[in-house]
C-alpha cells in the first residue's frame, strides 16, 4: 500500500522544483527531493539520483505515492552544437528511460508519475490554434518532447497512472525568461523579436505550481496536459504589454538574422518559433488560472 502524502520530486532545487517542494510541504506532503549531486552530507529527505546512473538506493522508494519528474538539462544552457543537443536530449529521454527501469523493478512502485514535458513538443504552428491533440512537430525540440514523453510508456503499460505537463514559457520576475529580459527593458532597450509575429505561449509560475498539485490530486488526470495561460499572445504583444507595464519604451527590436548570428539553431527553437497553445484539457476539467490575463499579471508582479 503506497504512501499517497509521500512524494519524490526530482529536479527539486530548480526555478520549478523548489516551488513546488514548498507549496506540497504546505498541503502537507512528506517530500523526498532526489539530487542529481550533493556536495554535503544527506538529509533524511535527500536522496542522490544521477542522469546518467540513475536512483543510488532505488529501493527507499518503495510504497511512495507519487513521483514528479522535472529534471533535464537547461536547452537555454549553451549554443546547440551537436554535443549541447546530445546532452539535452539525454538529460531528459535516457535519464527518464533509466529512472522508469528502475521503478519499474521495485516491489511497491509508486502509482503515479508526473513527468514535465514542453509545449514545443509542436513545433511551428503559425498561428493556428494548437491543444494536445496536436501531433508532435520536426525540428529538435519536437523530437525531445516526444521522445521524453514516449520513455514513461512502460509505466503506463504496468498500470501506473503517468501525466505530463507540457510547459510553455514559464513566467517570474526573479527566476528564468522574464527575469532576464526585465533589465533590458527596465534600460529602454527591448523590443520585439524578428517579426514578433510569432506566438508566445506563456504561463504564470503560480499557475505552474497549481496546476502540477491539481495533476497530482485528480485521479482522473493523465496523459498530456498544456500548461500554458488561456491567452496566448504574440511576441510583439508581449513585448509591449512588458514595456506598458515598467513604463519604457520597446523600441530595439532584434532581427531574425542577428538573432541567428548570435544563437544559432537556438534562435528559432527558443525565440522565433511560433506556438499558439491553449489548456484545453486544464480549461474543460475547470482547473482556475490565477493569472490568465498578461498584461494584468505585469501589473501584480513586476
Amino acid at each position: 500500500m503506497s504512501d499517497q502524502k509521500k512524494i519524490a520530486i526530482t529536479g527539486s532545487s530548480g526555478f520549478v522544483g523548489s516551488r513546488l517542494v514548498a507549496a506540497l510541504k504546505i498541503r502537507g506532503y512528506e517530500v523526498i527531493r532526489l539530487l542529481h549531486a550533493s556536495t554535503k552530507a544527506l538529509q533524511p529527505d535527500e536522496l542522490l539520483w544521477n542522469s546518467e546512473r540513475g536512483l543510488a538506493k532505488p529501493e527507499s522508494l518503495n510504497g511512495i505515492g507519487a513521483v514528479i519528474h522535472l529534471a533535464g538539462r537547461s536547452i537555454a544552457a549553451g549554443r546547440w552544437t551537436e554535443m549541447e543537443k546530445n546532452r539535452i536530449y539525454d538529460s531528459r529521454v535516457t535519464a527518464t528511460k533509466r529512472l522508469v527501469k528502475q521503478l519499474l523493478e521495485l516491489g511497491d512502485r509508486p502509482p503515479v508519475f508526473i513527468g514535465a514535458s514542453a509545449v514545443g513538443l509542436y513545433g511551428e504552428c503559425g498561428d493556428k490554434i494548437v491543444d494536445e491533440s496536436q501531433p508532435a512537430g520536426s525540428d529538435f525540440l519536437s523530437e525531445v518532447a516526444r521522445d521524453w514523453e514516449a520513455a514513461t510508456l512502460p509505466l503506463i503499460d504496468a498500470g501506473v497512472r503517468v501525466a505530463h505537463a507540457r510547459l510553455g514559457v514559464v513566467l517570474d520576475r526573479n527566476e528564468g525568461a522574464l527575469a532576464k529580459m526585465l533589465p533590458l527593458f527596465r534600460w529602454g532597450l527591448g523590443g520585439r523579436l524578428g517579426s514578433g509575429k510569432q506566438y508566445w505561449s506563456w504561463i504564470a509560475i503560480d499557475d505552474v505550481i497549481e496546476g502540477l498539485c491539481w495533476l497530482l490530486e485528480h485521479a482522473q488526470a493523465s496523459g498530456p496536459y498544456n500548461f500554458v495561460s488561456p491567452e496566448p499572445v504574440t511576441n510583439a504583444e508581449f513585448t509591449t504589454k512588458l514595456a506598458n507595464a515598467i513604463g519604457r519604451p520597446a523600441i530595439f527590436p532584434a532581427p531574425k538574422f542577428a538573432l541567428r548570428l548570435a544563437l544559432g539553431e537556438m534562435a528559432d527553437g527558443l525565440l522565433l518559433t511560433s506556438c499558439r497553445a491553449v489548456p484545453k484539457k486544464l480549461q474543460a476539467a475547470e482547473f482556475q488560472f490565477h493569472n490568465p490575463d498578461l498584461s494584468a499579471f505585469f501589473e501584480q508582479k513586476l
